[in-house]
């Protein structure tokens, strides 16, 4: 079994990562990091630089958690391929990070975290990245 996390490099990615190693370190799973891309890598946001890529293999180094990277670029989508790899691992569970939405954003539907909140056959756990405000 392992544990999958869905990483993309922003504040919510980040906070995915923290909490899914905290997560591996907690049931002593192995951690399984996706960044993923449909294809437009050279202009997708969401996919790891190289750089980027690094920093996370050095902070899972440093954590001492088990784990493995993974960079996919395929026609899918990434709900659809962290899905698929949860479900060939028999994932415990699977880690996404959720950013905050207006009102009128969160009427939209078919993003990423709700196709894999409502499709995964495992346990999802979703975090948000904490917010920072000046007032005490």
């Amino acid at each position: 079994m392992a544990i999958v996390v869905g990483y993309v490099p922003t504040p919510e990615g980040v906070a995915a990562l923290d909490s899914a190693i905290d997560e591996a370190k907690l049931r002593g799973q192995r951690l399984v990091v996706v960044n993923s891309s449909r294809g437009e890598s050279l202009v997708d946001k969401r996919f790891a630089s190289d750089a980027e890529w690094q920093s996370v293999e050095q902070r899972l180094a440093e954590s001492g958690v088990e784990h493995e990277l993974t960079q996919l670029v395929a026609s899918k989508d990434a709900a659809d391929q962290i899905l698929r790899l949860a479900d060939e691992l028999n994932a415990e569970l699977i880690v996404i990070g959720l950013r905050r939405r207006t009102p009128v954003g969160k009427l939209i539907l078919g993003s990423q975290a709700q196709t894999i909140l409502l499709e995964a056959e495992c346990p999802v756990l979703a975090v948000k990245s904490p917010v920072h405000t000046d007032r005490m």
